[in-house]
């Protein structure tokens, strides 16, 4: 029997997760795709990509070349140029599409989010509820931040090509506990917090322990997902490779 080929667009714990299930099923052949904008990323099990792929157009001769039957986007929340371009190539081959999406977070009781619908908004924002910020939208957003009269805290996995006097970086990679939250918080004095909708468990302490210390947080929603068959579950994602596709 030929192995039926499935690309997982990485670069999240669920991707990785994915690659590994299916790598485990009779018939596939799994190969993941990391952007490569993490300097040491974190490998998934199997055959593994890293770089970009030259736009739609690269895409669409990389599926071909390769022979790709299936496309799974378990990319990240906010990655959506490349999900747009997923979306584009494999509807010019006519490819089963699959998005996984780990479900957002849910304000609970005692939150202070404050929702905005971009990083521009967010910077606008943030000088109205404080002055000592912890940024963790990711180092490529710390510009748009830019505020003389503000100190940040930008924490990444990767250090931002510059920054100003009154930025300190913290190269840190989540998970992350809410002690160690906490800690941090009252540290460095934080009295804003900006993050970015990405959901799940890795990082969420942050906003646990921004509710315990009454911490208002600029939370960035997520761009709208495509029309594609979407998930939110790795299990989900498995069943709809092997039902769904054809697979197994």
């Amino acid at each position: 029997m030929v192995a039926r080929v499935v690309l997982v667009l990485g670069g999240t714990g669920e991707a990785r997760r994915l690659a590994s299930v299916l790598g485990g099923v009779a018939g596939v052949r799994v190969v993941s795709s990391l952007a490569g904008r993490v300097r040491e990323p974190v490998l998934p099990v199997g055959e593994v990509r890293i770089g970009g792929f030259g736009g739609v157009p690269g895409l669409v001769a990389w599926l071909r070349e390769r022979a790709v039957d299936v496309v799974v986007d378990a990319t990240h929340p906010f990655a959506a140029t490349m999900t747009g371009n997923a979306v584009a190539a494999t509807g010019e081959l006519g490819l089963p599409l699959l998005v996984l999406r780990r479900p957002g977070w849910t304000e609970q009781a005692g939150d202070c989010w404050h929702w905005v619908s971009s990083i521009a908004e967010a910077a606008a924002l943030v000088p109205s509820l404080g002055s000592r910020v912890l940024l963790t939208t990711g180092r490529r957003d710390l510009p748009a931040f830019a505020n003389p009269e503000l100190w940040f805290l930008c924490r990444s996995v990767d250090p931002p090509e510059s920054h100003s006097d009154n930025v300190e970086v913290l190269l840190d990679r989540g998970p992350y506990t809410v002690d160690g939250e906490l800690e941090l918080l009252r540290r460095y004095r934080i009295e804003v917090l900006v993050s970015k909708d990405s959901g799940g468990e890795q990082t969420a302490a942050k906003l646990v322990a921004a509710r315990r210390l009454g911490v208002p947080v600029v939370m960035v929603r997520r761009p709208a997902l495509p029309a594609a068959d979407t998930v939110g579950t790795v299990a989900a994602a498995v069943e709809w490779v092997r039902r769904g596709s054809g697979v197994g």
